[in-house]
């Protein structure tokens, strides 16, 4: 499949594009966030819809699917006002998927949001549910062969869950600015932050 998804990627501190562009290069593509993709759980995601718009674009003879940033929102849900530069928005993990994977069941899934547009205080909490029901059916031991390569996920991207977490703790104090933290969190106090949870899932 020829469709490629316009993006960049730093080596050696300078920003280089994925793929080169020769000089009598010349491509259509459309632009369309992730997020805008029909779904029946409120909210567009990477799930059927994506790989079906991917189709579509090829068959039309399109070479570019270009989407604004796939970072976690905050602020009005802005996809330009991501609280990170690691994490991906978990409101594009596919409910479905998860279904799929053995995560979750599909009675888990049932919702009635409108199809139509994103009611984001709606599609948040729902899908927040959803994810922290896959994580508990993880942790009471749903695809148990997957622990290993969890472990070893966590082993390796530790320093960008550990810089997710800070973010995270905006949940915790209810959105407010980190300024308003307790002292030790905004200084980030080794001892304080320690007692951040260690890691996804934990």
């Amino acid at each position: 499949m020829s469709i490629q998804i316009a993006s960049a990627v730093r080596m050696n501190d300078e920003l280089s594009t994925v793929v080169p562009f020769p000089s009598a290069y010349r491509a259509s593509g459309l632009l369309l966030h992730v997020t805008s993709l029909p779904s029946p759980y409120g909210i567009g995601d990477l799930g059927p819809a994506a790989f079906s718009w991917v189709d579509r674009l090829h068959d039309a003879s399109q070479g570019w699917w270009q989407s604004l940033p796939l970072g976690p929102t905050a602020y009005g849900n802005s996809p330009y006002q991501s609280l990170s530069s690691f994490a991906g928005n978990d409101l594009m993990i596919s409910p479905g998927a998860l279904i799929f994977d053995g995560f979750l069941q599909a009675p888990d899934c049932e919702c009635h949001l409108a199809p139509e547009a994103v009611d984001y205080d709606s599609a948040i909490p729902f899908k927040r549910r959803l994810l922290e029901t896959s994580g508990r059916n993880f942790r009471a031991g749903a695809r148990k062969d997957l622990a290993g390569e969890f472990d070893e996920f966590r082993i390796l991207q530790q320093h960008c869950w550990r810089l997710w977490a800070l973010p995270a703790l905006k949940d915790k104090y209810r959105g407010v600015s980190y300024l308003e933290w307790p002292t030790e969190l905004v200084h980030r106090k080794p001892d304080a932050l320690a007692r951040v949870p260690a890691g996804p899932g934990k």
